[in-house]
């Protein structure tokens, strides 16, 4: 009588990491830092130029970050997910914590220096902002377009906004305002925590194959 192998099932955590491909979604992160940190550093050195060149970076790399982190959200198995014991919510904010956390402080060793104007401290904030949308709208929309709201919102503000900081443009053309403006970094930080709860809660909006 012939004896198969048995082979140990893999761990929860493991098996969540490989159905929402996030060995992929960190490589993408990753070249996203890269790109941000070069790009930031070649704006700057332009003749003529300073550290407010440094806007572009500043507003495009959460954007393009926030669509990698949205797109890993979206559940392959939404069945089994529904069916399992365990709760599934604090899997899906964990999941987006670590991402944010890492995407945040890799995003702003990218831009050094200045951090009263289009630093470190602008950066994180628009990371925040534009996750926290990213997550909402997988939760509304589905994973697989949750990058499109950001993106069509940012690319307005980029276009719209006055070339003075702060007043009603601090509210509502927030990720073009420097690092220190309080009322940018309230909409952000609101965006964030809205996302993250409409994420754990209801989980990213099942979608047809």
């Amino acid at each position: 009588m012939s004896h198969r192998p048995i082979h140990a099932a893999a761990p929860v955590p493991v098996l969540y990491i490989r159905s929402r491909g996030l060995p992929l979604t960190a490589v993408a992160l990753t070249g996203i830092v890269l790109v941000a940190a070069g790009a930031a550093h070649w704006l700057e050195t332009r003749p003529y130029f300073d550290h407010t060149a440094r806007i572009p970076v500043v507003v495009l790399a959460p954007l393009l970050a926030s669509a990698a982190i949205g797109t890993s959200l979206h559940a392959h198995s939404d069945e089994l997910d529904r069916t399992a014991v365990r709760r599934w919510w604090p899997r899906r904010l964990l999941h987006l914590l670590i991402l944010t956390v890492l995407t945040t402080g890799a995003l702003a060793l990218a831009v050094p220096g200045h951090p009263e104007a289009f630093g470190g401290p602008a950066m994180v904030r628009n990371a925040l902002g534009a996750t926290g949308v990213a997550a909402a709208s997988a939760a509304l929309i589905g994973a697989r377009l949750s990058w499109l709201p950001m993106t069509v919102y940012g690319s307005a503000v980029y276009l719209a906004a006055p070339d003075t900081a702060g007043g009603a443009a601090a509210v509502w053309a927030w990720p073009m305002q420097p690092g220190p403006q309080g009322a940018a970094w309230a909409v952000a930080l609101t965006a964030y925590v809205i996302g993250a709860v409409l994420l754990a809660v209801r989980g990213a909006r099942p979608e047809s194959a």
